[in-house]
């Protein structure tokens, strides 16, 4: 079973809630880290790592002594990465998504694949027994989903070889990161809060990710602050809200030392409880609709 923690925008609570969900868990299990780009789950569960691994991506390498200039691969490229000018042709590897379409074409088999660096998969054990899997995406890197798409791939492996469940901590918004990081999902958590922004945005998530057809369920941080907007939607679409979080400085305080908030009281360790249940049984019923 896949679980994907996921939100309109940053800062709502999503990683929070991950870790909480990811020491509270009922059965083994897998944490993930899917937010390339700033990944923060390690804050929290604060694994030991084990093997950090390059991932690359193929991007083409041109042998000019067999090249005709006949410009097959760069009318081929949408993404410009390859160009041909008169007799001059040219490679642009940061714009190159890698799907090996130059080589394939070429007629004089003049392209072969080199390598481009996206960034590193963290393998690591949290708590003793919490496997933890990382993506970083390298400084400078513009895309994400190539190195998503890895360890996504190792993800399903771990999941397979040892009947572990897996609890996806995904990046924010609704661009391609995040669509990638949830299309593996049993369940989709969307976590938000009762601001006016946090409205716009939960609405913006759940409607992005509605098409993939999975359950989705909502958890309210800092409920009691803003409005009753997000209330009011989740019942229009009934749309379960699982938990709340409640709007309170020790809460605040205690996560943004880094601390687990399932530990911070027995309150709110059964709230996680019970949301850790409700999400297994969400994608039960899924499996047998």
């Amino acid at each position: 079973m896949i679980v994907s923690v996921a939100s309109g925008k940053g800062g709502t609570g999503k990683t929070t809630v991950t870790a909480s969900l990811a020491v509270s868990w009922s059965r083994p299990l897998v944490a993930v880290d899917l937010d390339v780009e700033e990944p923060n789950l390690h804050l929290f569960l604060k694994p030991e790592v084990t093997d950090t691994e390059v991932v690359t991506i193929e991007v083409p390498e041109v042998d000019e002594s067999k090249c005709t200039y006949c410009r097959k691969c760069a009318e081929l490229c949408q993404f410009k990465a390859i160009a041909v000018m008169g007799k001059a042709i040219m490679t642009f590897p940061e714009m190159c998504h890698g799907c090996g379409g130059c080589m394939a074409i070429c007629p004089e088999g003049a392209i072969s694949a080199g390598t481009r660096e996206l960034g590193v998969m963290e393998r690591g054990v949290a708590r003793g027994t919490l496997p933890c899997l990382t993506g970083r995406l390298r400084v400078g890197e513009a895309m994400s989903p190539p190195l998503m798409r890895h360890v996504r791939s190792c993800m399903r492996a771990e999941s397979a070889e040892r009947s572990l469940d897996v609890l996806v901590d995904a990046p924010p918004g609704v661009s391609c990161p995040a669509m990638s990081a949830v299309a593996d999902s049993d369940v989709i958590v969307l976590v938000t809060e009762p601001t006016p922004f946090g409205f716009h945005d939960f609405k913006l998530a759940f409607e992005a990710f509605s098409p993939y057809g999975k359950p989705i369920a909502a958890v309210i941080n800092r409920a009691g602050l803003g409005d009753n907007r997000v209330y009011e939607f989740c019942t229009a679409q009934n749309l379960p809200i699982l938990a709340e979080i409640p709007y309170r400085r020790d809460i605040a305080e205690h996560y943004s030392k880094g601390m687990i908030l399932a530990e911070m009281d027995e309150v709110l360790g059964e709230l996680f409880t019970k949301l850790g249940q409700d999400l297994r049984r969400m994608a039960k019923e899924a499996r047998h609709a």
